[in-house]
């Protein structure tokens, strides 16, 4: 199989989902190297980003710094979240401009992504995320102001619907298209469900089935087994992995080599805490350690979990100050393990 996404093509459609917290560069780095084709930013507020430029010179600007895109990210998506289509589109010609305060950016993005998933209160309570499906003319408006101030492709991210009683994502999809959104993902679960187990394959597939662009399918991807079975129910282009992949970067090379009918043998102990030490090291030269430590620690927990003396070991990482003690903490889980 093969998706092309705007001018990208991927051979086999693995994409690393925007996930707050967690898809760092670092992390971004870890999944590209395990065989990840495409990767998104952490979501960023598109109404932060332009109030940052009306401010004093020499106040904190924190928007900008997670839009920064270094060579080695790419091909990547930097997501913005918002209602306001003037905001996400001055936002987004300033993103792949460099035109902000605080840009670090080497490259730009390969392409905007829209946020019209989040299912968390504190967007949703601003009408953004995943409450922008309540209203499909806006999601579609919102579409095309920022194809208008963009040259690269826009994608959006969607759920299937707001609640169990408004499952809405075809409409929602082909009004984005008619817009010109360049492809689409769709989480295969509505705004009421959160993250609860279970997803709608079959309201994937209605969405590829109604419009041309390229549809991505989301959800509940932990094993290659998931992603094969996920792509054969929806017809998808691609699948987008987010959870499944918190401690476990190899999962993007175990799902191409399931399609290749190729075997894949699972990483050992030894293996995953010193992948866990590669990102810490990458976090570190990123934001220098400080900031690296704290933002550490939930990685670490998901490389960890599972092995022996874990439990003892994340819950000294968890107080850990310092680089020098988390690498004793993993040198001393590598060596319980067979490292």
């Amino acid at each position: 199989m093969a998706a092309k996404l705007g001018k990208t093509e991927l051979k086999y459609g693995l994409l690393l989902g925007p996930m707050a917290g967690f898809t760092d560069h670092a992390f971004r780095s870890v999944c590209l190297s395990c065989g990840a084709e495409y990767v998104f930013s952490e979501m960023l507020s598109a109404k932060a980003l332009c109030y940052e430029q009306k401010g004093r010179s020499g106040n904190t600007v924190r928007t900008g710094s997670l839009a920064r895109v270094r060579p080695d990210d790419l091909p990547i998506g930097i997501q913005l979240f918002g209602s306001d289509p003037k905001f996400l589109a001055e936002a987004a010609r300033r993103i792949e401009n460099g035109d902000y305060r605080g840009c670090l950016s080497e490259v730009p993005p390969t392409s905007i992504d829209l946020n019209m998933g989040c299912p968390m209160p504190k967007i949703t309570g601003n009408g953004e995320g995943s409450a922008l499906l309540k209203n499909p003319d806006l999601c579609a408006e919102i579409v095309s102001a920022v194809k208008s101030a963009v040259r690269i492709p826009v994608s959006a991210k969607i759920r299937i619907g707001y609640d169990n009683e408004n499952i809405n994502a075809v409409e929602v999809a082909r009004k984005l298209e008619q817009a010109g959104v360049d492809f689409i993902t769709v989480h295969g679960r509505t705004r009421s469900d959160l993250y609860r187990p279970g997803i709608r394959p079959d309201v994937i597939r209605e969405v590829k089935s109604a419009v041309s662009v390229p549809v991505i399918a989301n959800g509940d991807i932990w094993t290659p087994e998931d992603a094969v079975r996920l792509l054969a129910q929806t017809g998808a282009d691609g699948i987008m992995v987010a959870r499944g992949a918190l401690g476990n970067s190899w999962l993007f090379e175990a799902i191409r080599c399931r399609i290749d009918g190729q075997s894949f043998d699972d990483p050992n102990p030894p293996e995953r805490i010193r992948m866990a030490m590669r990102q810490l090291e990458i976090m570190t030269e990123d934001c220098g350690e400080a900031l690296a430590v704290p933002e550490a620690r939930k990685h670490l927990a998901y490389y960890t979990k599972g092995m022996k003396g874990s439990a003892q070991t994340r819950a000294s990482l968890m107080t850990a100050t310092g680089l020098p003690e988390i690498r004793a903490l993993l040198d001393r889980l590598l060596q319980e393990n067979g490292g």
